[in-house]
Parts: C-alpha cells; structure tokens; sequence
C-alpha cells in the first residue's frame, strides 16, 4: 500500500505562476480593499463590483501555467497516496495532473447560486455575467468562500490531514483560519515538511523538516528527500 502524503499548499505555490498573493501586507488585494470585494456583505451592497473582480481575476488564473512546483506533486502521485488540501481559488493543481484536490476556499473557475451555495456550475470563459441565474432564479456569484462565510470543506480536510504518513506545507503563512488549525490534525509522529521562503512559525509541533526556499526549489528537494 502507497504511504499517504498530504499537501496543504497556500499562494505561496500560485505567487511562481504569477498570480499574486491574497493579499499585500496593506490589506489589499490587487488595489481593492478586501472588505469591498470578498464578504458577503459586499455582494449585497454592489454585486457589480464584486462581479467585475473575480472576473478579472478568473481572466489572470486562466492564463496562468501550473509551474515546476505543481507539476512535482502531481507526478508524486506514481509513488504515494498524494492528498492535497489547498487555500488557493486557482485550478493549477488539477491542470498540473493531480487528481485528488480539496479546495477549502472554493474554485474561482465555477459558479454558485447566490441562494444555495451547493449548486455549483463551471463557468464558460472568463465570466459571470449579472443576469446569469441558477437554477433556483438567482444570480450567479464566484464559486468562492468569503469572509464570514462558512468553510464548507474544511471539515473534509481535517479527517484527510487526520490519515498522513506525511504532511508537507507549501507557500502558507498559516495566518488565516480555520485552514491554519488543520495541522493540529496531523498526527504527533508524521514527517511534517514544511516548504517557504520565510518559514511560519511552527512551535509544539514534532518532527519538522524546515525547507526555506522558494515552492518550486523546495518541492524539487522535497522529492530528492522522499526518493
């Protein structure tokens, strides 16, 4: 049986694809504040704006490439188990190959319901646009988990965080939760590789190996490690 690797990715592993962090230590993102375009509360008040964003964003995603960081733990897959939980909105992981992909903050490349957030459509192209209704008649809105809304997935991915032999963390800060206490899930004896440029702070965790580097330098080690 195939050990059982689970990678918890963040923007770090996208930022090498050209996509830009969540957000910039000013508390913007790509110029917006993030309360007038990721809450739930900003889809009431101007659902055009918030429409016009993630439009934007969903035309940069799909022009990026999955880079070599990507495509390393997609091939991995012909040696181990590979689970991966990520924080990311972008398709990188799948277009890179893998095939077991959790995302907890959901796939900017499909649709919701703004009335049920389980009906779930992919999106043609690059947009939503206003008037495009689900099945129930009402707007459609980025498949994405704002904030104060519910994590739908993270649930999921604690049992899977729950079931490693070994736990690698790449390009998070392990700021934002409740994607940040899913490493309390793995178990106390795993392996725990933990993959970026400027390492977060890890204290009361066992067997950690730090890799400082960049995603795609640090993956390339991890597989040397792993081999």
């Amino acid at each position: 049986m195939k050990k059982k690797i689970v990678v918890l990715t963040g923007a770090g592993i996208s930022a090498e694809s050209g996509l830009k962090t969540f957000r910039d230590a000013d508390g913007l993102w790509e110029g917006y504040n993030v309360l007038d375009v990721a809450t739930p509360e900003a889809w009431q008040r101007d659902p055009e704006l918030v429409q016009r964003f993630y439009n934007e964003r969903r035309v940069q995603v799909n022009a990026a490439e999955p880079n070599a960081a990507h495509i390393a733990l997609a091939e991995l897959e012909k040696q181990f188990d590979v689970a991966i939980v990520t924080q990311n909105i972008d398709d990188l992981h799948e277009r890179a190959g893998s095939t077991n992909v959790t995302h907890l903050h959901g796939v900017i490349t499909y649709a919701q319901s703004s009335k049920r957030a389980s009906l779930i459509y992919p999106i043609k192209g690059d947009e939503i646009k206003m008037g495009e209704l689900c099945d129930l008649g009402s707007q459609l809105r980025p498949h994405v988990v704002w904030f104060g809304e519910a994590v739908p997935m993270i649930e999921k991915a604690a049992e899977i965080c729950s079931q490693a032999d070994i736990f690698v963390l790449i390009g998070t800060s392990l700021a934002v939760y409740p994607a940040a206490g899913l490493i309390d899930y793995v178990p106390y004896q795993v392996p725990k590789y933990i993959i970026d440029p400027k390492i977060p702070p890890v204290s009361g965790l066992s067997n950690v190996i730090k890799i400082e580097k960049s995603a795609t330098a640090g993956v390339e080690e991890l597989n040397l490690l792993l081999a």
